[in-house]
């Protein structure tokens, strides 16, 4: 069973979680992030657990990548599992979003998802095996009004997951993305940056933001906690015919399946209904 695990964006909620689950099943844990990790080394003295090891890592940085491959290979000798658990949302409408938002989230849930497994794959392929989990969304297989930015670095996500998949798999390496649902974490606090222009009361997008922000926050920040994404990350290390993409909670489990059996304009019908959505407005004919 692989050993040594690196965890991006270990610090709280989901990463968090994933780390002191696996650390308590005997996995020696590498935490990646930016800050000081105190709350989660704080809860793992409080378990008992010496299986974890702080790290310093932000995956916009490159030496700092860098850093933390380096270390852990001088300190276990081997990355066996990579879990890319990085990322946040931008709140904002296409019509708002600018350049530096939209960079700085593909920066991070994109590129610092490539920066890191490209950093790791040399080590797992010279190794003849590994593991990378990569943390996904439903919100990668469908779309949400004030969330596109988020959604396409998702889709973004499950499309490397794929290409991925096919190019490291004759070395040994497998590839797997976990479809997470809402779940009761940090992110609208910690995860989630909202565009000023959208949230404005004087914005034309007004409405819908003042109906549907609520119903996205309510469902985090009272949404069961996140140890089924734990538990889902054990099983796919355990589990060599873990399926490629898991879908764990329940809007990935309602959603993402009935993506699949409905056509496009049904699909996108039911949403507006579950959520109760304004629908499209006709376009006024000539003379209208």
């Amino acid at each position: 069973m692989p050993t040594n695990v690196l965890i991006t964006g270990a610090g709280s909620g989901m990463g968090q979680a994933t780390a002191l689950l696996l650390a308590g099943s005997g996995y020696r844990v590498f935490a990646g992030m930016r800050g000081s990790g105190e709350a989660l080394m704080t809860e793992a003295r409080g378990r008992g657990l010496d299986n974890i090891v702080p790290v310093r890592l932000d995956v916009q940085d490159t030496d700092s990548i860098r850093a933390a491959v380096a270390r852990m290979m001088a300190e276990a000798g081997s990355i066996d599992v990579l879990v890319n658990n990085a990322g946040f949302g931008l709140l904002a409408t296409v019509e708002d979003g600018t350049d530096d938002e939209i960079f700085r989230q593909f920066d991070v849930n994109v590129l610092g998802l490539i920066r890191m497994t490209r950093e790791v794959l040399p080590h797992m392929r010279e190794a003849g095996g590994g593991v990378i989990i990569n943390i996904s969304s439903f919100l990668g297989r469908m779309g949400l009004p004030l969330l596109a930015h988020y959604n396409a670095s998702k889709y973004a996500v499950e499309g490397i997951t794929d290409s991925l998949r096919l190019e490291v798999g004759p070395f040994g390496i497998r590839v797997h993305s976990i479809l997470a649902g809402l779940f009761g974490t940090n992110f609208v606090r910690r995860g989630l940056v909202a565009n000023p222009e959208t949230t404005s009361d004087f914005s034309p997008y007004r409405a819908l933001v003042a109906h549907l922000v609520p119903i996205v926050a309510k469902a985090i920040n009272e949404g069961p906690s996140p140890e089924p994404i734990a538990r889902a990350v054990k099983d796919i290390i355990e589990n060599e015919d873990s399926d490629i993409a898991v879908m764990v909670g329940q809007e990935a489990e309602q959603f993402v399946p009935l993506r699949r059996s409905l056509d496009d304009k049904a699909f996108e019908a039911r949403i507006i209904e579950t959520f109760g959505l304004p629908p499209a407005r006709a376009e006024r004919g000539e003379g209208g």
